[in-house]
């Protein structure tokens, strides 16, 4: 925390993670705030952990807690950004697009039918617009059913998503949260689908002017770094560390990219500010930098940061 805090950082999203269970990894962090040493505040979303028992997981959880439980350091925020395994589109452009499994929508469903109907925000991992045109698919044929476009839920990182996909998702009440992964993965992503491609990859202009809201974060730390200011680099000047010009988002200001980090950005962002920041922010249009972290186990594979 005092790392994060060196660099500005006063409030974080955990978005959970690969082998943190639910209450028992999440001892140390309530140790922490029940004696008042929190310096971070940290919303936090619950994760699934078993392949084909992530119904059961959530029906347990939302029996135990519910989102906004907590108080202004340390809160739930929802569910994700695993909702069901078969949706895993895992983002290491090094290797090809996986192509999801047929359960995909069936299991993903049940899941945020549940979810919906129990008015729990959820945020969903989708790196490719293919694995997004599935999934989108699926949360139209649940809001006929139990609407969700008040939930507060939005898409992680949404690298390849189409004009069209945004749409729908606009359509859905829904955000996206972008990170800077291409910083770091740039050439690669170059290497296989080509120069072109990568210069709407996200397409974060288009996500603005179409009209959804967009909130900006890391993935910290195995798919980038933590450090806000490196993003913030990154959606400024469009460069991956390695210099490449990477995408087109220069027409896009500075000062429009800095307020993507607030926690008002997005649907689902839950702002966790103290008494004196809410009465400070009517004055102030900027709140403290809040960033989308995880823990170096969330998903299986090397620290992306290590490339840098």
């Amino acid at each position: 925390m005092r790392e994060l805090n060196r660099l500005g950082i006063t409030s974080c999203i955990d978005a959970g993670g690969g082998f943190q269970n639910y209450p028992d990894d999440y001892e140390i962090i309530r140790q922490l705030h029940q004696n008042d040493e929190l310096t971070v505040r940290i919303a936090y979303n619950l994760f699934t952990q078993k392949p084909k028992g992530e119904k059961e997981d959530f029906a347990r959880w939302m029996k135990m807690t519910r989102p906004g439980e907590g108080d202004d350091f340390y809160k739930v925020n929802g569910a994700g950004e695993m909702l069901v395994f078969s949706a895993a589109d895992f983002e290491d452009f090094l290797e090809p697009r996986p192509d999801l499994p047929p359960s995909l929508e069936g299991e993903l469903k049940d899941v945020v039918t549940m979810l919906a109907s129990n008015r729990w925000p959820f945020r969903l991992h989708a790196t490719y617009n293919e694995s997004i045109e599935r999934f989108l698919n699926v949360f139209e044929e649940v809001h006929r059913e139990v609407p969700i476009d008040r939930l507060g839920w939005f898409f992680d990182h949404a690298e390849t998503v189409t004009d069209r996909n945004i749409e729908r998702i606009r359509a859905l009440g829904a955000g996206i949260a972008i990170q800077h992964r291409m910083a770091f993965q740039g050439e690669y992503f170059v290497d296989r689908y080509g120069a072109e491609a990568a210069r709407r990859t996200p397409p974060v202009r288009r996500m603005l002017e179409l009209g959804v809201p967009v909130g900006a974060g890391t993935d910290a730390t195995r798919v980038a770094n933590y450090n806000p200011w490196n993003s913030l680099y990154w959606l400024v000047s469009g460069r991956t560390v390695g210099g490449w010009p990477c995408i087109r988002m220069r027409t896009v200001s500075a000062a429009r990219k800095r307020c993507a980090f607030t926690p008002r950005a997005v649907p689902g962002f839950r702002t966790i500010r103290s008494a004196r920041e809410r009465s400070a922010s009517a004055s102030s249009p900027i709140s403290p930098c809040s960033v989308k972290t995880s823990s170096p186990s969330r998903k299986s594979g090397s620290k992306a940061s290590s490339r840098c």
